[in-house]
């Protein structure tokens, strides 16, 4: 806390010795420190004085006090007389560091989940970065601003702030690192928004520039020339991390595709990555990263018919969620429908009900509601049971009529659980108009899975009716799209329904083969499903508190319908 003031009165060296005792007594004598401060305005002192005692003051009540609106007072004066004096820079930007750093700090607001406050507080932000002349800082809090305004589902008005980003990022010449990095924020911001609207057609040309962005960065090293304005000196991300973040929406793209494989490859080099940075850096992101990977490859398995390994991932999950307990609270509902989905592939009905009810409890996120929903409805079609329950649900998730989030890929799948429920009913006609739409919806943003399955509906109707050639126009292109995916229980029912259609066609031939590929499917999915040791009473049992210790996959049977969602 020494001071560099010329000819420094006795008065002022006595007060700040005085105050500098206090700080570094063990314990620090807070109060008695920030008196002897205070008391140096007494004396009208000159400028240069006022202002590194505002900056002393500020430091003092940031570091050792919760007063940060006192705290940030002092350091806005002290920045503010700063800018009078000439060459007195050292107070002026430490201030000015310090006050980034409350404003960092009050961003934590996103976490308990008051995003209206820290909206305002990045536009502060962005408005303190822009009169500083830092078009780079600027554009850093006005990305935030717009990641926020996603999450609160703002559209008409994150639309303009990620355009004038746009604008900021491409017109801004500078740190070639600091550049490419500010295009990454804003191609993340763009891509997560296509996936969360359920459009992984329209989101390609975004994803592409996004790859080929993290490329860039990746060849450019980071001994680049410091930038000449002090408040360029923030940034966003390490490359490293960058690097996983877009492994991560590459596999979010994948999965919501039906590009499994690819969905596979990217999570491997991605948990590679992650395992090589956690040795080395202790960012709570990396755990975050980890969770929601490990959440979108499960989901994969059980579409795979890998559902073993599904539930060991689920375990890892659990042990990572156990060692954070923020990172449980954001991540239990998603966990209790990863374990509803896999009751489902189990065809354990009742236990797939008690985990999407606790998720549904847990959940504020519309999309994650809107998701938990569907495959509650589709629970309670196949039990068969449950007609008040499924109707209040399907009010909720009309396609029709005020559907409840803007997701192209949940109202095509809300769509099918209609589909699905007219054709349990037996009216095939309403269930036709349903899956068409379906299919013109899925086939308009490339996804697969839904394709797949509406196709494989359809053709089932068409079998009913005894149409065998329409039966088998809709048939073999879902067990070819299934086979690609690769889509487990599309592969057994397709399987299943042509080995009927052609024994129905008096091919003798077609049959036995259709009938071996469901004998080789069915046989997959087994292997792929049985650990030896059961415990159903794990996963049916918790709906409350923090997660088992150790959940393994009971034996099972298998349904062809199950997962389909």
């Amino acid at each position: 806390m020494a001071s560099s003031v010329e000819a420094p009165e006795p008065w002022y060296l006595a007060l700040l010795g005085f105050a500098e005792h206090f700080r570094t007594s063990s314990p620090p004598k807070v109060r008695l420190c920030v008196h002897c401060l205070q008391a140096v305005f007494q004396f009208k002192p000159p400028q240069r004085v006022e202002a590194r005692t505002h900056l002393q003051l500020g430091s003092v009540l940031y570091h050792h006090t919760k007063n940060t609106e006192l705290a940030k007072g002092h350091l806005e004066k002290a920045w503010y007389i700063a800018q009078q004096v000439p060459q007195f820079e050292d107070v002026k930007f430490e201030a000015a560091s310090i006050l980034s750093e409350i404003f960092c700090q009050q961003q934590l607001h996103t976490l308990e989940k008051d995003l209206v406050s820290a909206c305002d507080l990045l536009g502060v932000g962005a408005e303190y970065a822009r009169v500083v002349g830092s078009e780079y800082t600027r554009a850093l809090f006005t990305l935030s601003k717009g990641m926020l305004m996603l999450m609160e589902r703002k559209l008409s008005e994150v639309h303009p702030l990620l355009t004038l980003c746009g604008t900021i990022v491409e017109n801004w010449q500078g740190n070639p690192i600091q550049k490419e990095s500010l295009r990454v924020f804003f191609l993340i911001l763009q891509v997560t928004h296509y996936l969360d609207a359920g459009q992984v057609k329209s989101v390609k040309p975004c994803l592409k520039q996004l790859q080929q962005c993290i490329q860039t960065i990746s060849t450019l090293h980071d001994d680049e020339i410091l930038p000449n304005n002090p408040a360029d000196l923030f940034h966003w991300l390490p490359k490293e991390h960058m690097c996983v973040l877009v492994y991560l929406v590459t596999v979010m793209h994948s999965m919501q595709a039906g590009y499994l494989e690819k969905a596979q490859k990217y999570t491997d080099k991605a948990l590679m990555q992650l395992e090589k940075l956690k040795m080395l850096d202790s960012s709570p992101i990396l755990p975050t990263f980890q969770v929601i990977l490990l959440e979108h490859i499960i989901m994969c398995r059980l579409v795979t018919g890998h559902k073993a390994t599904a539930l060991q991932e689920i375990s890892q999950v659990c042990q990572l969620c156990q060692q954070s307990p923020r990172l449980f609270t954001n991540h239990a509902a998603q966990l209790h429908t990863l374990l509803g989905l896999y009751c489902i592939s189990v065809n354990c009905m009742d236990n797939a009900e008690a985990q999407f009810t606790t998720a549904l409890r847990l959940t504020t996120h519309q999309e994650l509601w809107t998701f938990i929903v569907t495959n509650l409805a589709s629970v309670y079609i196949r039990e068969g049971n449950r007609h008040q329950e499924l109707y209040s649900l399907l009010e909720r998730i009309n396609p029709d009529h005020n559907f409840p989030v803007s997701s192209h890929c949940l109202r095509a799948a809300a769509f099918y659980i209609r589909g699905l429920l007219s054709f349990f009913q037996g009216r095939y006609n309403e269930a036709k108009r349903f899956l068409r739409e379906t299919l013109k919806m899925s086939n308009a943003e490339d996804l697969n899975r839904l394709t797949a399955c509406s196709l494989v509906l359809l053709g089932h109707i068409f079998y009913v009716l005894q149409n065998h050639r329409e039966s088998n126009n809709m048939v073999v292109p879902a067990m070819q799209l299934a086979s690609k995916i690769p889509d487990m229980s599309v592969q057994l029912w397709s399987s299943a329904l042509l080995k009927d259609l052609n024994k129905a066609l008096g091919n003798a031939m077609d049959a036995h083969e259709a009938a071996q590929m469901h004998q080789t499917s069915h046989s997959s999915c087994c292997r792929t499903t049985s650990l030896p040791v059961a415990s159903l009473n794990i996963i049916s049992s918790w709906t409350d508190g923090p997660p088992p210790v150790e959940i393994q996959a009971p034996n099972g049977p298998t349904t062809s319908l199950a997962g389909l969602l």
